[in-house]
């Protein structure tokens, strides 16, 4: 019996509880609008044009209407799909380096009310 074996199952059960959870948390989805990324109950996820790569520009009553898409101290960073620490010290979900957000006068999933507004928040896409 190799002594390495429970050790070696502990990481692939980690390593697989790990993908599940960043699995749940952004999707993809299919909307009027062509596929879109989604959080983990279907709601529609949206970037923001004054966000820069890894810096989310969107706080107080801006992020009380744009909720960012919270990450949790155990998420872990997924090929496009990395994580940022808000000035706020909350943790936030990006793709590609961009910070993902929901918007809350989406009320069911498939909902895209928030693509468009004022010109600077935009579906975000695979």
């Amino acid at each position: 019996m190799n002594v390495k074996t429970p050790l070696a199952l502990a990481t692939v059960i980690a390593t697989v509880a790990t993908t599940a959870f960043a699995a749940t948390a952004i999707q993809t989805g299919n909307s009027d609008a062509g596929t879109i990324l989604t959080d983990g109950d279907g709601m529609s996820l949206y970037i923001f044009d004054k966000d820069a790569s890894g810096v989310s520009n969107c706080y107080d009553n801006c992020a009380a209407v744009w909720p960012p898409l919270s990450a949790s101290k155990s998420a872990k960073p997924q090929g496009d799909f990395g994580i940022i620490k808000r000035k706020d010290g909350d943790l936030q979900w990006t793709h590609k380096g961009m910070p993902l957000y929901t918007w809350v006068n989406d009320e069911v999933a498939g909902d895209i009310t928030g693509d468009g507004v004022n010109g600077v928040w935009h579906l975000a896409r695979p």
